[in-house]
């Protein structure tokens, strides 16, 4: 699978900024999704997954209510869109997928994703 992560900027606290990444090469629909982001200084850390059907959907627990990740398999795409975005929020954002089973998409990891996007970078001021 192929992953292309875009829709990243600088933006002010409080706003807003979607991102959105395309996948290619293999069927979509069979993986589940997941986005992690690398903060300046940081190892690179979860964010967000969902899992194959879209039904599914997991947070780490600083942008729960403010992050939504989300997919259209006909589209081939997973999204995340960010709300009320603050400066720690500042990082690399990368998409992955994982070939896992609904039972294991509240628990990804970075080692359990088996293809990586490069990422798309967030600036958030203050």
């Amino acid at each position: 699978v192929q992953l292309q992560a875009s829709g990243g900027g600088t933006v002010q606290t409080g706003d807003s900024l979607r991102l959105s990444c395309a996948a290619s090469g293999r069927t979509f629909s069979a993986y589940a999704m997941a986005w992690f982001r690398q903060s300046p200084g940081k190892e690179r850390e979860f964010v967000a997954s969902i899992n194959r059907g879209g039904g599914g959907k997991y947070y780490t627990h600083p942008v729960k209510g403010r992050f939504t990740v989300s997919r259209d398999n006909a589209e081939n795409t997973v999204y995340l869109q960010m709300n009320n975005l603050k400066p720690e929020d500042t990082g690399v954002y990368y998409c992955a997928a994982a070939d896992a089973t609904d039972q294991r998409v509240p628990f990804l990891q970075r080692g359990d994703m088996d293809y990586w996007g490069r990422g798309t970078l967030v600036t958030v001021s203050s």
